[in-house]
C-alpha cells in the first residue's frame, strides 16, 4: 500500500483515429452546414468593408461639395463688398438711397456669416475622413487640400452615370447581406439533416496506438504498448424524445432563417429603388441648375462686356456677377448631393463606389431593377 501511494512518474505517448461510416449524411451535412457558417461569416466582413468604403466615399464627396462652396462662398463675399461700396458711393453723390446701402450691408453680413460656418463643415468632414482611414489629425492635409473648381467640377459630372433604364437584377445578388442571409439560411438547412442522422445508428471505425510505463527506461518495451482496433456502435435508445426535439427545433430555425432570408431580400429591393429614384430626381435637378449656371454665366460676362465699352456702370456688371456665384453655390451643392447619391446606390447594390460606373454600362441587359 506504501508504494502504491508514493508519487511517481507516468510517461505516455499515443494517437488514436477514428472514421465514420456517413450512411445517413450526418458528416456530409455537418460539413456543409460548417461551410455555410464559414461563408457567413466571410459576407459579414465584405458588408463591414462596403460600409467602411461607402462613408469614406460619401464623406470624400461631401468634403469636395463643402470646398467648391467655401470657394464660392468668398468670391461672392468680395463680389458683395464691391457691390456694397459701389452704392454707397453712388448713395453719396445723390444717385441712391440709404435704403439700398443697408440691403448691401445685409447681404454683405450674410456672405460673411457664412464663411466661418463652412469652414468649421470643412475641418469637421476631413476629420472624419482621418478618423476612418486611421490615421492621425492632419496626415491628410495635403490629399484633402481644395482641389481646382474645374477639375473638382468635371470629375462630379464624369462620375455621374445615367441609370434611367435601370440595372440588371442579379445586381442585387452581390450585397453581403443577402449573401450573409442566404449562407445561414443554407447552414440552418443542413443542420436539419444533421439532427435527422442522429436519429439512426452511427457506425464508426476507430484504431489506438499507445505507449504507457511508469519507467523511462522500459517505455518502448512491448510491456508498454496498448493497441486497440473495432467498430463502434452507437444506438440513439433511451434518449426520453431529445432528438427529435431537436430535429423540430432545426426545422423552426430554419424557417426562421427563411423568414430573415425574405426580408432582407425585400428590404434590398425598396433601398436600391429609392436610392435610384432619389438620385434620378437629383441628376434631372443638376442639369436644369447647370441650364442655369450657364446662362447666369452668359448674363454676367454680357454685362461685363457692357461696362467695359462704357455703355452701362458697374452695377449692373456686378449685380449679375452675384446672380452667377449664387447659381455655381446651387449647381455646388446639387453636385454634391448627386455624389453623395451615387455612392448611396453603390452601397444598396453591395458594390465599391469606385465599380457603380461600370454597373450603368450593363444597363440594358435582361431584368432590370426599374
Amino acid at each position: 500500500i506504501p508504494i502504491v501511494a508514493a508519487p511517481h512518474d507516468n510517461f505516455q505517448l499515443g494517437f488514436d483515429a477514428t472514421w465514420e461510416l456517413d450512411l445517413w449524411g450526418r458528416v456530409r451535412r455537418t460539413v456543409e452546414a460548417a461551410d455555410a457558417d464559414d461563408a457567413a461569416a466571410q459576407a459579414l466582413l465584405a458588408q463591414a468593408r462596403l460600409s467602411l468604403q461607402a462613408e469614406v466615399a460619401r464623406r470624400y464627396f461631401e468634403l469636395r461639395a463643402m470646398q467648391r462652396q467655401v470657394a464660392i462662398t468668398r468670391e461672392e463675399i468680395a463680389t458683395n463688398s464691391d457691390l456694397r461700396d459701389l452704392v454707397a458711393t453712388q448713395t453719396a453723390r445723390g444717385l441712391g438711397t440709404d435704403l439700398e446701402v443697408n440691403r448691401q450691408d445685409a447681404q454683405l453680413a450674410d456672405s460673411r456669416a457664412r464663411l466661418p460656418q463652412l469652414q468649421a463643415q470643412e475641418a469637421l468632414l476631413i476629420n472624419q475622413l482621418t478618423l476612418l482611414v486611421g490615421a492621425q489629425p492632419g496626415a491628410l492635409a495635403q490629399e484633402l487640400a481644395p482641389a481646382a473648381e474645374g477639375q473638382t467640377q468635371t470629375t462630379a459630372q464624369a462620375a455621374a452615370p445615367d441609370f434611367s433604364l435601370g440595372l440588371p437584377s442579379d445586381v442585387a445578388l452581390r450585397r453581403p447581406d443577402i449573401q450573409r442571409a442566404q449562407a445561414q439560411l443554407h447552414s440552418a438547412t443542413a443542420s436539419i439533416g444533421v439532427a435527422k442522422a442522429d436519429l439512426y445508428p452511427r457506425i464508426s471505425i476507430g484504431a489506438a496506438f499507445a505507449l504507457n510505463s511508469v519507467d523511462a527506461s522500459t517505455f518502448t518495451d512491448w510491456g508498454s504498448r496498448q493497441w486497440q482496433i473495432g467498430p463502434t456502435l452507437q444506438l440513439p435508445l433511451f434518449d426520453g424524445g431529445r432528438r427529435r426535439a431537436t430535429v423540430t427545433l432545426r426545422e423552426l430555425q430554419q424557417q426562421e432563417a427563411a423568414v430573415n432570408w425574405q426580408q432582407i431580400v425585400l428590404k434590398a429591393w425598396h433601398e436600391i429603388d429609392d436610392s435610384l429614384s432619389t438620385y434620378s430626381a437629383e441628376r434631372q435637378r443638376n442639369a436644369r441648375l447647370a441650364d442655369m449656371e450657364t446662362a447666369g454665366r452668359d448674363a454676367w460676362e454680357l454685362a461685363r462686356v457692357r461696362y467695359s465699352h462704357g455703355l452701362t456702370d458697374q452695377l449692373p456688371a456686378l449685380d449679375a456677377q452675384r446672380t452667377y456665384l449664387q447659381a455655381r453655390r446651387a449647381l455646388a451643392d446639387s453636385t454634391g448631393r448627386l455624389s453623395v447619391d451615387l455612392v448611396a446606390i453603390s452601397k444598396a447594390l453591395g458594390v465599391a463606389p469606385t465599380s457603380i460606373a461600370s454597373e450603368s454600362r450593363s444597363a440594358d441587359r435582361i431584368g432590370l431593377l426599374r
